[in-house]
């Protein structure tokens, strides 16, 4: 009963047609099939994505039965939600190529094999099969005014920006998939409530069947904007277990008790506690980031890796020394070489304007020395470390 409890509350936004009902069938010990899509637009998942994954992992956990959906066909078209404009349209080879490791990402955590295993979907399966006449009834359950509700196209009306008529059949395709899979609950991120509901629509009106819809919280920054997710910041599922750890260490801090519910197996009596001496001040907030950071490393690799990540964080950004892991190394011939051509030649600076800028600032060291004169060349030697900033490090391997 605490499994269940924790289910319908975790990380959970809201509960459609309500908490009450859907917790009355999980409570009756009726095995409910259950589902998230999830749309290829890129080659790896992310940490958005992996608060869909867990989930989905607890309902697993508790003997459900977990779909796994690739939206390869859905894909093709793309989700227009919180676009500003009509996003590309994407070929089946690209969407295939970009999920091709999806099942080994997801399997850190959703388990493909054994007593319960989650099963692997592709929604070309029945998508590529469908007919115009089949689309014809299918969208006769819908209405434009009803499409037209969405908030983004209302932004794009005011703004006199296009909607082009394959967006409207988006959520119309991801219905389908319900209807195909006769799933009794799908789950997907808040911002995906319209296209979800879309699926409750159909289910009721080609099944007669109820279809729960479970939103998860996003976790966003103080401006609303997504962690961890975006093109700027995202952090991908196949990163390694230092690049996973660095990444969430910068997390702001008012996503860290989020992160706590959202991204980890954390008891949510502890995260409480956390909450509070974060509110009262009484616990160091770089502490709490770290525990974070550690919790999702263990989560996605192992608890040696996660420790692994802790003592190679704290030596390179707490005590400002080379990586031991995960350092480039540049072939150089060796000599005297102006240190703005250097940076420019090993990329650490993508133009001499800010090599010049960074050096003035005092933001790149060789070998633990700060350069301040962008004028004065450099010997190069065999072994010898640059750093440019707090994060960006070059071992460069001389030759004669």
């Amino acid at each position: 009963m605490a499994k269940i409890e924790e289910v319908l509350t975790r990380g959970v936004e809201k509960i459609y047609p309500s908490r009450e009902a859907l917790e009355k069938v999980l409570r009756s010990g009726k095995k409910i099939r259950l589902y998230q899509g999830f749309d290829p637009s890129m080659p790896n998942l992310h940490l958005g994505h992996f608060v869909g994954i867990l989930k989905l992992k607890q309902f697993q956990d508790l003997g459900h039965e977990v779909i796994f959906l690739v939206g390869d066909f859905t894909g093709m078209i793309g989700d227009p939600a919180d676009k500003s404009s009509t996003r590309k349209l994407l070929t089946r080879k690209q969407v295939l190529e970009n999920s091709k490791s999806w099942r080994e990402q997801a399997g850190k955590v959703l388990s493909f094999a054994g007593k319960n295993p989650a099963k692997l979907m592709f929604n070309s399966q029945w998508g590529d099969k469908i007919t115009f006449r089949d689309l014809i009834e299918i969208t006769s359950k819908f209405t434009v005014q009803q499409m037209l509700e969405r908030d983004f196209f209302q932004r794009r009306l005011k703004a006199e920006k296009p909607i082009h008529l394959h967006e409207f059949l988006y959520p119309v395709a991801q219905a389908i998939d319900c209807i195909e899979m006769d799933v009794d609950l799908e789950i997907g991120g808040s911002d995906q409530t319209f296209n979800m509901l879309c699926g409750r629509t159909l289910m009721k009106a080609l099944k007669d069947k109820e279809k729960f819809v479970l939103t998860t919280k996003l976790l966003v920054d103080s401006k609303g904007e997504k962690v961890g997710k975006t093109a700027g910041n995202a952090l991908f599922l196949d990163a390694s277990p230092n690049d996973m750890y660095g990444g969430i260490m910068s997390f702001p801090d008012e996503a860290i008790i989020p992160g706590f519910e959202l991204l980890t197996m954390v008891p949510m009596t502890e995260i409480k506690d956390l909450g509070n001496q974060m509110k009262s001040g009484k616990t160091n907030h770089m502490g709490l980031k770290k525990k974070l950071a550690r919790e999702v490393v263990a989560l996605l690799y192992s608890e040696k890796e996660a420790k692994s990540a802790q003592e190679e964080f704290e030596r390179v950004f707490q005590k400002g020394k080379a990586p031991i892991y995960d350092i480039l190394i540049y072939d150089i011939k060796g000599g005297l070489k102006n240190i703005v051509d250097l940076l420019v030649e090993t990329k650490l600076a993508p133009s001499r304007s800010e090599a010049k800028r960074l050096v003035e600032q005092g933001a790149v060291e060789v070998d633990g020395k700060p350069i301040t004169n962008y004028q004065l060349p450099i010997t190069i030697k065999d072994g010898m470390i640059i750093k440019v900033g707090k994060r960006k490090f070059l071992k460069i391997s001389a030759n004669q």
